[in-house]
């Protein structure tokens, strides 16, 4: 009796781990994923309601995976099949590229590579430029002189900088920075990402890594200051698939790609702050905005 306990003990955990039920459920076909922040719970959203909508297959989702290698690694191993990644952070922080700043050289670089050494699949870009950059409050700003990362470089030494910790680490994050602009802070805060913009709104830290499509940056009266060198390159966001899911179920190409083109740096912030600053389910959220764009029934 021990013995059949313990055996019906470990089938249940190994169907929780296959994503199905132990009696008569069906296991999901697609899993989704996202990394561990607003936007990308969104997009997981996106992909699957339209997913779900235009094709037969079942869909589930593992959104707030964590940060880019963690779902990067996910993706590689089979624990998922999609996710939104970033041309500007597949090319250099996750390939380990040169720079560029012209964005179709940076997709069409990234599809290639991916392609054929990893077996993934880029799918065609939602639209939208999530570029890095760095803000802080738009009186302080003013009252220091600061417009440009040139000029935030002359007064970084006496400055506070909050940022996620993946931004310390990437190359094209805090470590580049300091080569491109010669920057060093007086000291460094390594926060959730979730924490840093209202930080710097309460004045806890003078300056932080944000992304422009955030609608905190208008909300909380934050200036983006200007990458007068260039430095951070184009991430424009696009749908990732392994190339064995698609040979399985070719019909996720043309669901993903009715999202093509749809979305600007503007909607997407909009988006981005119905979440983080309406406090709405980024569920109803994406299902809303598709639903207005006739791309759901």
């Amino acid at each position: 009796m021990k013995k059949l306990s313990w055996l019906l003990l470990i089938c249940f955990f190994a169907a929780i781990v296959a994503g199905c039920t132990l009696f008569g459920g069906e296991k999901h076909q697609i899993i989704i994923g996202g990394k561990n922040f607003t936007e990308q719970d969104i997009l997981v959203y996106l992909m699957q309601y339209v997913i779900e909508d235009k094709t037969n297959l079942k869909v589930g989702t593992k959104p707030f995976l964590g940060g880019t290698s963690v779902v990067a690694q996910a993706i590689e191993r089979g624990d998922i099949h999609i996710y939104a990644e970033y041309t500007g952070t597949a090319l250099i922080n996750i390939l380990g590229e040169p720079m560029t700043t012209d964005p179709d050289v940076a997709y069409e670089k990234v599809k290639k590579i991916y392609q054929d050494q990893k077996q993934l699949v880029w799918l065609k870009p939602f639209g939208f430029n999530n570029t890095y950059t760095l803000s802080m409050q738009e009186d302080r700003a003013a009252e220091l002189g600061i417009q440009t990362f040139s000029d935030l470089a002359k007064k970084a030494p006496s400055l506070t900088l909050g940022c996620t910790q993946e931004f310390l680490e990437r190359p094209d994050g805090y470590k580049g920075l300091q080569k491109a602009y010669n920057m060093d802070f007086k000291s460094i805060n390594g926060m959730d990402p979730g924490l840093t913009y209202a930080a710097v709104r309460d004045g806890k830290v003078d300056v932080i890594d944000a992304f422009a499509t955030d609608g905190r940056i208008t909300a909380f009266n934050l200036q983006v200051l200007k990458d007068d060198k260039k430095f951070f390159p184009p991430y424009y966001a696009a749908p990732v698939v392994r190339a064995d899911t698609l040979t399985k179920y070719p019909e996720i190409a043309d669901a993903l790609n009715s999202l093509a083109g749809k979305l600007n740096d503007k909607e997407m912030a909009t988006l981005n702050a119905q979440v983080d600053l309406d406090k709405k389910d980024p569920k109803e959220v994406a299902r809303a905005w598709l639903k207005t764009q006739g791309l759901i029934k």
